[in-house]
Formats: C-alpha cells, structure tokens, sequence
C-alpha cells in the first residue's frame, strides 16, 4: 500500500493508536510522580488535568489498584469527614522504581532528541 493510496481515516487511526500506547506508557510514571503527596483519587484527576494530562476515572482507578497491588502506591481511608475518601501515596519502593523510571527516560529522550 502506498502513502496515496492510505486514506486519511486509516492514516488517523494508525496515529491514534500509536500515540495511545505512547500515552499508556507514560501514565504509570506520570501518577507515581503526582503521588508524593497524598491524594484521593478524584483530586488525582484534577490535578493531572491542570497539568494538560487528561485522564479517566476508568482508567486512573484500575491503575491505582494496580499499582497499589505492585508496592509501588500505599493507600490509607481517610473516615473523618462525612464522605470517606481512599488516599494514595507513593511509597518508598515506588520512589526508588520511580527513580529508574526517570532516568530511563531522561536516557531515551537525549538519544531521540538526537534523532529528531
């Protein structure tokens, strides 16, 4: 098939899903960096979106869970007030993955830097 040939439809698809998996990539490091301090999740959301990251309340929620289950995220209650809230935090393991995390993608980014 050639580029005349590939519809504009198929062309944005195959950008669509290419940069989804780009953004999925990032989503784990991006909410690990966000958690330093406590937050719950609809805050999380917010906070993300303020930041010109949107994401989804069925996305983020399976991912907290997800990471929570990893080590990588501690989670607390918080009962206090009249609607309880479920709190996350990174938690030391999840600093030091983090780290590496960062670094990797510090390394990468020079070398496409590069390229580009």
């Amino acid at each position: 098939m050639t580029d005349q040939k590939v519809s504009q439809d198929v062309r944005q698809g195959l950008l669509d899903n290419i940069l989804q998996e780009l953004r999925r990539g990032t989503l784990v490091m991006v909410v690990l960096m966000n958690l330093k301090n406590q937050e719950y999740g609809y805050s999380l959301i917010n906070k993300l979106q303020a930041l010109g990251i949107s994401i989804e309340q069925n996305t983020l929620y399976p991912l907290l869970r997800r990471l929570e289950k990893q080590g990588l995220l501690v989670s607390l209650w918080d009962t206090s007030e009249s609607r309880p809230r479920k709190y996350y935090v990174i938690s030391d393991l999840g600093r030091s993955i983090l780290e590496s995390v960062i670094k990797e993608w510090q390394h990468n980014n020079q070398i496409i830097s590069k390229m580009i």
